[in-house]
């Protein structure tokens, strides 16, 4: 399947599950070193005094082949003695944190104490990993996505795993982005791009906060930008993303994806399960759940908008 596009040339914005997959699938038809992944911060905590950067951590773990499959999230073959222990002595434990993971996280907290940006360590943790693909916080400034709910706002990761998302999404904010900055490296990514995809992420928990910092927005400006859904059949692979849209108004489908990104995509990839049901969408296969299609998929996407 003949590829078009030049080496360095596609930029990913993505976060979660959905977008490292996805950037695995473009890397794995394209090559490592044609791909940069730009990745949402608005989920960023601290736990335990500790800088925890879970997109960032997904996307990082599933190139480097560390990435637990099975759950979605977090390192294979983990042990989880350390937050064992740090509940025992009254410590958060909400947060599942690993023992592998947390050895990323001393070190990410330890460097950026040091003074060093969230990029820069970013950059760090991939060389340690031999990730080629090159990864970018969106901001190095602090952009936390913030949830409205019928009993108030709440922290996404609060939400999202400390409430398992059970309330209804009324809103969102990005605490912080207006005052932010693109991370360097960012929009010079963004305009050396052929070819910018809006990951099959959470447009709301993930892509959204990313074009909430100024600068990102502008720098897609007369750029061929792609949205992949992340809806088959009206529904999420994974998490709550088609009960977020039914509660912020948006129909749950890839009609409702491409209304959402208006004028900032020019075209949008739909899995052959909603074939027809945008005029003009593209269609490939966008489910890679499993690693061993992922190469197929990434090749599929890329020939459909050559």
């Amino acid at each position: 399947m003949r590829v078009k596009h030049k080496p360095g040339s596609i930029v990913v914005l993505c976060g979660g599950l959905g977008g490292s997959r996805f950037v695995d699938a473009l890397r794995l038809a394209a090559g490592d070193e044609q791909v940069t992944a730009l990745v949402n911060v608005g989920d960023d905590v601290e736990i335990l005094g500790l800088h925890v950067s879970p997109d960032l951590d997904t996307v990082l773990y599933t190139l480097a082949g560390l990435l637990d499959e099975e759950r979605g999230w977090g390192v294979s073959y983990e042990t989880y003695g350390a937050l064992e222990m740090a509940e025992r002595l009254g410590g958060e434990s909400w947060f599942t944190l690993g023992d592998r993971d947390l050895g990323l996280h001393l070190v990410r907290t330890g460097l950026m104490r040091a003074g060093r940006p969230l990029s820069e360590v970013t950059r760090h943790l991939c060389e340690r990993l031999a990730v080629r693909v090159r990864l970018l916080p969106a901001s190095d400034d602090p952009v936390r996505t913030v949830v409205e709910t019928p009993a108030g706002e709440l922290p996404f990761q609060t939400w999202f795993v400390g409430r398992g998302h059970a309330d209804p999404v009324t809103g969102l904010r990005y605490e912080g982005a207006e005052a932010a900055r693109p991370a360097p490296g960012v929009v010079e990514a963004l305009g050396a791009a052929d070819l910018v995809f809006l990951a099959p992420s959470n447009p709301f928990t993930s892509v959204l906060p990313i074009l909430a910092v100024p600068g990102i927005p502008e720098a897609l400006t007369a750029k061929h930008v792609v949205a992949v859904s992340p809806l088959v059949g009206g529904r999420a692979l994974r998490g709550p993303l088609a009960e977020m849209m039914t509660s912020l108004g948006h129909e749950p489908g890839p009609r409702g994806i491409a209304e959402l990104y208006g004028d900032l995509a020019g075209e949008l990839v739909v899995d052959p399960a909603d074939a027809g049901s945008v005029p003009g969408a593209l269609v490939a296969p966008i489910v890679m759940v499993d690693p061993a299609v992922r190469e197929e998929v990434g090749r599929a996407v890329l020939e459909a908008v050559s």
